[in-house]
Parts: structure tokens; C-alpha cells; sequence
């Protein structure tokens, strides 16, 4: 696993529009070396930041969005449609406004899909559809992303991988249920730390002063069960993206000076 690298901007709203920036040219660079390219979507106030600025960046237009594969970290087990949901949300910041393969658009399954209220076997169902995906240069049962984006939690949750409950501790599944989740809503699907580990880079996203104490646990050696941001490592990088006030409780050697 990779050692953190971390980008300290601003404000917030640089931090989306060079996240957006960043997030354009590996894609871009992706399908130029392997003719498509893989990412991995998160939800929250940064992860769909970053998805408007995207919308409204000129520069989108040098993705082929019919070759991009996009996935969902963790989603919120609830209705098709529900406004809470990630994939709605992605959805409405930029995804019904560029010429996507629908094919190509694996968002997790909802509460009155196929699977009905069971949580666990729409997680399985998931993990299927990662391994299907998975060619045999992944050596494993998920495609390898190019990039995994995460948002960081105010008590260092990713996904939706809590401290201590059973969904950090997993080591074998891809993709868990998660029941009794400390925020609402309570039922929900994840990526476990193996499935995240195996994307190229992983780029966590944390911006406003509330992330601060979540950024600088994450940073200090914490396990990946008290903290499981810790545990949230690229193959090839691992990219904290900070506001300002997040990384305001990082010791200044920790990080190079604000991006311009």
C-alpha cells in the first residue's frame, strides 16, 4: 500500500474545482493507455462538490464518457429515486448531463429493487457484478479503479465503514451490508477495505473545519478500526485532498504549502 499524499487548498470550493481538474486528466490518461477507464464515486457534501465543479468544467468534454465505467463506494439502502441516495444525488451534480453508457453505470442496488428490504443480498448481488467486471489481469474479485474517491467522516468513517462496528473489520467480502449505521439512514452497502485497496489510487476528500480532528487521527498512525480512513490505501496512491480547514490540526511539516 501506498503512503498518503496530501494536497492542502484554501478553501473548499478550489479544493472541487482542482479535484475536478485532477480527476479529468486520469481519466483521460486512462483511456488513452487502456482505451476506458474505471472510477469509483462517493457521495456527501465533497464527493458531489467535486461532481459539480466537474459538470462545470470546460475540460469534461475530453472525457469519452461512454467508455467510463463508474461505481458507487457506498450507497444508502433506500427507494430508487430517494433524494438521499448517492446515485441520485450524483445523478442531479453531473451524471444526466454528459452522454454516459448507461451500461456502464453500477450504482447499487435500492430497498425496492430485486432484493427487496434484504440489505445483505443486495451487497452480494454487488459484489457479483464487481467480479464479472474483473478481468484476469485484476488477480482478483474486483476491477481494478483508477481512481476511488472517499469522503472522510467527522469520526473517520469512509464509505460507510464506521469505527468498530463489523463492516471495518471485514476482510474476505468485497461488498457488506451495513445495519445499525450511528447516522441515518441506519441500513446501507459498502465497499470493505480489501475491495477498496484494490484501486490504483485512492483519493480521500475532506473539507470544512469538522473534518479537522477525523484528518489528523486518520494521519497519526491510527488503526483502521478506530479510524477506518487509516485503512483507506491506493496500490499505487493514496491522495488526501484537504481544505485549509481541515488540515488545520496537521503539523505544518505533514503537508507541502496551499496548492494555487
Amino acid at each position: 500500500m501506498s503512503t498518503p499524499q496530501l494536497v492542502v487548498h484554501r478553501d473548499k470550493e478550489l479544493m472541487a474545482q482542482a479535484a475536478a481538474a485532477r480527476l479529468i486528466t486520469k481519466i483521460v490518461d486512462a483511456q488513452a493507455s487502456r482505451g476506458h477507464a474505471s472510477v469509483v464515486l462517493t457521495g456527501g457534501r465533497n464527493g458531489n462538490g467535486l461532481l459539480a465543479a466537474l459538470a462545470a468544467a470546460p475540460a469534461r468534454d475530453a472525457i469519452d464518457w461512454a467508455r467510463l465505467d463508474l461505481w458507487w463506494g457506498d450507497e444508502r439502502f433506500l427507494p430508487e429515486g430517494d433524494p438521499e441516495r448517492n446515485v441520485t444525488q450524483a445523478r442531479e451534480a453531473l451524471l444526466d448531463a454528459v452522454p454516459l453508457d448507461p451500461k456502464r453505470v453500477h450504482a447499487m442496488p435500492a430497498s425496492d429493487g430485486p432484493y427487496g428490504g434484504d440489505a445483505d443480498a443486495a451487497a452480494a448481488a454487488y459484489a457479483d457484478e464487481l467480479a464479472q467486471a474483473a478481468g484476469p489481469e485484476n488477480h482478483g474479485a474486483v476491477p481494478v479503479f483508477d481512481v476511488l474517491m472517499l469522503g472522510v467522516g467527522p469520526d473517520t468513517h469512509v464509505a460507510s465503514l464506521f469505527p468498530e462496528l463489523p463492516a471495518v473489520r471485514e476482510t474476505e467480502r468485497t461488498v457488506v451490508g451495513v445495519h445499525g449505521a450511528p447516522k441515518p439512514p441506519p441500513t446501507r452497502v459498502t465497499l470493505t477495505l480489501p475491495a477498496i485497496r484494490a484501486a490504483r489510487e485512492v483519493w480521500l476528500l475532506a473539507a470544512g473545519a469538522d473534518k479537522a480532528q477525523a484528518a489528523a487521527i486518520a494521519l497519526s498512525g491510527a488503526g483502521e478500526i478506530q479510524a477506518p480512513a487509516a485503512g483507506a490505501q491506493g496500490r499505487q496512491r493514496t491522495l488526501w485532498l484537504l481544505d485549509a480547514a481541515a488540515a488545520s490540526q496537521l503539523p505544518r511539516s505533514l503537508y507541502p504549502p496551499a496548492s494555487p
